[in-house]
């Protein structure tokens, strides 16, 4: 029985606890959401530039395989 109260206190105690987990955090400040706007453009322009770089090199690669092959 005192096995038994033990778990119901714990699982008990366990709700109490849980509950600040499940409070909301309040909306950005306009300065907060221009800030994240401004990362949201720099890591989709950092993206682009990464994603010609890799096609150029994938362009380098397949040249030089076509002239290997060719021979």
């Amino acid at each position: 029985m005192k096995s038994m109260l033990s778990v119901v206190l714990l699982v008990a105690g366990l709700g109490l606890a849980a509950g600040p987990v499940w409070a909301k955090l309040p909306a950005p400040s306009e300065e907060a959401q221009v800030k994240a706007a401004e990362a949201k453009e720099k890591a989709a322009e950092a993206a682009k530039v990464a994603g010609e770089q890799l096609a150029a090199a994938q362009d380098r690669v397949a040249s030089a395989w076509k002239l290997k092959a060719g021979k």
